[in-house]
């Protein structure tokens, strides 16, 4: 058996980012760039007011009580055409372009208008409420940078730098199949013995959200001629994901089945809880992630292989900062496998705590539901008591 470290690191190394698209700004949120973005314009592109008021020369008004004259407007988007002369200002209003001549800004509530005059009450100073052309970003910085994910904010930045496409990494096809003579679909009639297939919508989803584009393969029979189909209608995958038959019974076929088409093994069982059956190689020249078939054990693994794998593909750059919290109860002292506790979270005073369920068992989809984190036991971990700080992974 090998690391946890270990396998994330196999596995990484082994995948290469694919290629990139060009995407409207539009349709951009959430999707990770191939290039940096750099700003197309200064922003704000010309000096303009932060305030409602009058725009003038400081030189005119450096004592209160000065009268000038009004000669025009300037609401944002209408500049005024005009130069701003001595003993002369300019209504404006908050975005309104500064004329030219002015170097000054007097908010509205600092003066009094009467018809084509204002009378300044209070002095003004050179600068004051402008914000000058460029303060936000200049054109040629760099705004969003290659191999990190544009957020909601990420996006409104690039497009305020006038930018309308990006080049984004294209989402990586992963195909999942499942295999199980017991599995059947929601809904429909079970076989005897059989369970309801459950874990591949919440990879599915899981993939989605991840940034890559799920394709599903359905439901394999445990006959070595239906796992073997894989090679033939996963071709056009850039993973495949195989879930359950990752073990060493009679019916735990992936290995056996697709060895004649081309599969490669890398490495097999990975020293944690939930999810040791873990495979990892190559089926033909496309990467094959094998998961074991106990729900909690698929989404575990898909968290901590999966996800990162999904991010190399991407050429995510973006790495998940550990979180720490304090334990609500007692932990027994760990073996030699690293543990993953499923685990509420609650906040305590402004401090995070964690409480682990009584009951791990690897077939709970209902108490992987409830959990809020995941508490990183690592091998041979002492006994930890209420009140000491742990490592978690939050969920969602």
């Amino acid at each position: 058996m090998i690391s946890v470290d270990e396998a994330i690191t196999r596995i990484a190394a082994a995948l290469t980012p694919v290629e990139s698209e060009s995407v409207s700004i539009a349709d951009a949120a959430g999707r990770v760039l191939a290039q940096d973005v750099t700003a197309m314009l200064n922003q704000p592109p010309s000096p303009v007011s932060s305030m409602d008021g009058y725009a003038l020369r400081a030189a005119d008004a450096s004592r209160a009580g000065v009268t000038l004259d009004v000669i025009g407007t300037a609401p944002a988007g209408h500049p005024f055409a005009d130069c701003v002369r001595a003993g002369q200002a300019v209504r404006i209003f908050t975005g309104g372009v500064v004329p030219d001549g002015a170097d000054a800004i007097v908010i509205q509530e600092d003066a009094t208008a009467e018809g084509n005059r204002v009378t300044l009450n209070v002095p003004a100073s050179s600068g004051r409420h402008i914000r000058v052309a460029g303060l936000d970003f200049r054109a040629g910085e760099v705004l969003a940078t290659s191999g990190h994910r544009l957020t909601a904010r990420a996006v409104s930045l690039v497009a305020a730098g006038d930018v309308a496409q990006v080049f984004v990494r294209r989402r990586p096809k992963i195909a999942i199949a499942a295999t199980g003579d017991e599995l059947s679909q929601p809904g429909t009639p079970r076989k005897p013995g059989g369970i309801v297939a459950s874990s591949g919508y919440a990879l599915s989803a899981m993939i989605t959200s991840w940034g890559g584009d799920a394709v599903d393969l359905g439901i394999l029979s445990d006959t070595p001629e239906a796992v073997a189909s894989i090679a033939d209608t996963a071709k056009e995958a850039d993973l495949i994901v195989t879930l359950g038959g990752a073990s060493v019974g009679d019916h735990d076929l992936v290995q056996k089945a697709l060895g004649p088409r081309g599969f490669e093994l890398d490495f097999w069982k990975i020293a944690m809880r939930p999810g040791k059956p873990l495979i990892f190689g190559r089926l033909g020249k496309t990467p094959l992630l094998g998961l074991p078939g106990n729900p909690v054990s698929t989404l575990v693994c898909a968290m901590l292989f999966l996800k990162p794998a999904i991010g190399a593909m991407l050429g995510l750059r973006d790495k998940e900062a550990s979180v720490m919290a304090k334990l609500s109860s007692d932990l027994k002292p760990n073996d030699s496998r690293q543990d993953y506790v499923r685990a509420t979270l609650q906040f305590k005073n402004g401090e995070r705590f964690v409480a682990p369920f009584a009951i791990q068992d690897s077939s709970m989809l209902s108490v992987l539901s409830r959990a809020d984190a995941l508490i990183v036991r690592t091998p041979n971990a002492p006994a930890a008591r209420a009140g000491e700080a742990v490592t978690i992974l939050l969920l969602e």
